[in-house]
């Protein structure tokens, strides 16, 4: 094989930006108990630097390496299975801009304003792109949630956070709408075609996802304001996570793989909206309530990095490349 075709038979694909998506997540999930007085900020801000240097990394071994991949990115965007992901890089972005807003509002205003472009771009490209790209059903999953649901609503919550009120109420709009629309199609082909495959299977966590990121978004658009939409969020969130519960023994058969960073993110944002309501209600002991979620998330996100070293040692982490 000559040197201008040869190819790595392995390397990072846009599904790998789960690792910096879940860690942001465990992040902002320990900025928030900050906020509300229930956590250290230090914690967060170690983790915020953390996921900043994994996604560094991430982005510094792919997007190079993307044009020199048959087909380039249009190649790349076009993929039924990997393309969402692409989403990730800019998504991610956002997350950190909300980790560095409360250090230096100028620099992750502009941070956020970069990325936010970013991902409402990629999420019309590729909402076009699954109309005229004869999109097959049976290759839809959870992950096609991330460009126009999962980017909206963050994007909402990072534009209350900078002080962008009119932008946030906009793009809570769009994620929300999306979710709507984008979501039912996927519980469809869920409910009436064949299961994912395998590999595919850690996304079901990925549903659990758009109610708790819809009710941190409207609770940072509103204000904090808890009402009947508020509580008809948490309401569904509660169902979502229920589900997970059934599925934890489709879960217990998978082998170890990338994709087990499709749970990271969604688990962190329900454990996220959870310490609203732990706040909010106040119980007996809340604030060790408070604590055991932080701690049950913190360790399952450290178990997968554990898992995630241990993998990347032995050399069998990395997702091959057709």
């Amino acid at each position: 094989m000559s040197m201008r075709t040869a190819r790595p038979t392995t390397g990072i694909t846009p599904n790998l930006f789960g690792i910096s998506y879940g860690l942001a997540g465990l992040a902002n999930c320990w900025g928030y108990a900050a906020l509300l007085g229930l956590a250290p900020r230090l914690v967060a801000d170690v983790l915020f630097v953390t996921c900043g240097v994994v996604w560094l990394v991430l982005m510094a071994g792919y997007l190079p390496d993307v044009p020199r991949r048959p087909g380039g990115w249009r190649a790349e965007l076009a993929d039924p299975v990997m393309a969402p992901f692409v989403s990730l890089i800019p998504i991610v972005g956002m997350l950190l801009s909300i980790g560095l807003m409360p250090h230096t509002v100028t620099a992750g205003r502009w941070l956020f304003g970069v990325c936010a472009a970013v991902t409402i771009a990629v999420a019309g490209w590729l909402s076009g792109q699954w109309i005229v790209g004869k999109l097959d059903l049976d290759r839809l999953h959870p992950g096609y949630v991330l460009p126009a649901v999962a980017g909206g609503l963050i994007a909402a919550i990072g534009a209350a956070l900078a002080g962008w009120p009119g932008a946030a109420r906009t793009f809570f709009g769009l994620g929300l709408v999306s979710w709507l629309l984008i979501g039912s199609v996927i519980l469809a082909r869920l409910y009436f075609r064949p299961p994912l495959p395998p590999a595919l299977q850690p996304t079901l966590a990925i549903d659990v996802a758009p109610p708790a990121l819809a009710g941190l978004a409207y609770l940072s658009v509103t204000r904090g304001r808890v009402d009947a939409v508020a509580f008809l969020l948490a309401g569904y969130t509660l169902l979502a996570a229920l589900v997970q519960v059934r599925l934890a023994g489709l879960y217990r058969h998978l082998h170890f793989a990338a994709g087990f960073w499709a749970f990271a993110f969604p688990y962190a944002a329900v454990a996220t909206f959870a310490l609203h309501w732990i706040d909010y209600a106040r119980p007996p002991g809340y604030r060790v309530w408070a604590w055991i979620v932080l701690l049950a998330i913190s360790a399952f996100i450290a178990a997968l990095a554990a898992g995630t070293v241990t993998a990347l040692a032995r050399r069998r982490f990395l997702p091959r490349l057709s």
